[in-house]
């Protein structure tokens, strides 16, 4: 089963790119560097009762204790269900939150490694130009009373990168890019449709020409064939401008077409991480099992039924003894309700939070030999 499908590079006037585009991920990936790493990233947020004396009476534990890497140039995916804690980690990388504890080492092109979890506020503006979000709603994301000339360009004039001229010019190589015609600059949001939009929000997001983006649910709100053409953009962009991506999603089919590498999820931690293909043909952890088995089979041969997990996710103001998952897992043992479990490698790149991940014998994406 083919992991990525990668497309024929494009060309454009939007540059040159920071990274020296490869043909294919494949064999490369392992000897590139560490861009971005994240270490016991934490981040909690209070809960508070009362209108004139509030106190604390709790903590949503939003993400617990998330480590993980990303490569330069490569797409690591982040799934899991809603409320799981996938896009407070992104916002958190990026400083729209401040981090609770743990570090967030980052390998900047002009300011070299640096922990963005310690940083002031003002050292974080010549940071953010080299880590740019794209969001997942492009009607809300940008403003209806400005234009495309306005809201591409902003990142551009506000960083003092191009003003007049040479900001139209600039704006008109980032419509091109991605496959908007350069006139368009003069118009509002309301004129275009949803997957036009979001390539808006793309262009926004390359116009300071980030090393990292984080792309939180670009393609949710979008239509399925819309949907094709914006990671089909994505990846192309990746290759022309040697990109790396944080790809946030719930949609494991879109998170198999895209990533490199998978980690998965549950209420604030991380439960497994693994090359793309090596998660989708040998999950390790029960709740992958059951999110792969919900995944719709393009084939009408392959017969496979749906994992049904009882009961909803876990709070995680209050969550469960033991293994955050046990509640609803089919494989769950006296251990699992006493004991938590940690993340550890079960084989090279390949890491389980399971106490019986050795032993059980799990369910991958089903598909044809």
């Amino acid at each position: 089963m083919c992991m990525r499908h990668h497309v024929h590079e494009v060309r454009c006037t939007y540059g040159e790119p920071m990274i020296e585009p490869t043909a294919s991920h494949g064999a490369a990936l392992p000897e590139r560097p560490k861009l971005l790493e994240v270490i016991d990233l934490k981040k909690h947020f209070s809960i508070q009762r009362g209108f004139l004396f509030t106190k604390e009476v709790g903590v949503v534990r939003a993400v617990d204790g998330v480590s993980f890497f990303i490569r330069e140039g490569e797409t690591l995916g982040l799934v899991g269900e809603s409320g799981c804690g996938k896009t407070t980690v992104g916002r958190t990388i990026l400083r729209a939150y401040d981090p609770t504890a743990g570090e967030i080492w980052f390998t900047d092109q002009n300011l070299g490694r640096v922990n963005v979890s310690q940083m002031e506020q003002s050292q974080l503006r010549e940071l953010r130009q080299n880590m740019q979000l794209i969001f997942q709603d492009p009607y809300s994301s940008l403003n209806p009373r400005m234009t495309l000339l306005e809201i591409i360009g902003e990142p551009l004039y506000t960083n003092g990168v191009a003003k007049g001229a040479a900001l139209k010019e600039r704006v008109a190589d980032l419509l091109k890019v991605v496959g908007l015609r350069p006139e368009y600059m003069a118009r509002y949001p309301h004129a275009f449709s949803g997957g036009q939009r979001q390539r808006i929000g793309v262009a926004r997001a390359l116009a300071l020409r980030p090393q990292l983006v984080v792309c939180d649910e670009p393609v949710s709100a979008l239509d399925v064939s819309v949907q094709a053409q914006i990671l089909n953009l994505l990846q192309e962009l990746q290759e022309q401008f040697g990109l790396t991506y944080l790809f946030i999603s719930h949609d494991l089919s879109v998170v198999e077409h895209i990533s490199d590498r998978v980690v998965v999820m549950y209420v604030g931690k991380l439960v497994e991480s693994a090359a793309t293909e090596e998660l989708f043909s040998y999950p390790r952890h029960p709740y992958t099992e059951a999110l792969l088995s919900a995944v719709p089979k393009p084939d009408p041969r392959i017969r496979s039924e749906a994992i049904v997990m009882p009961g909803d996710v876990a709070d995680p103001a209050h969550p469960p003894s033991g293994c955050y998952f046990h509640p609803r897992c089919r494989y769950c043992v006296d251990r699992c309700v006493a004991e938590e479990p940690v993340l550890r490698e079960i084989s090279p790149d390949h890491a389980v939070s399971c106490h019986r991940a050795d032993e059980l014998a799990l369910a991958g994406f089903p598909h044809l030999a």
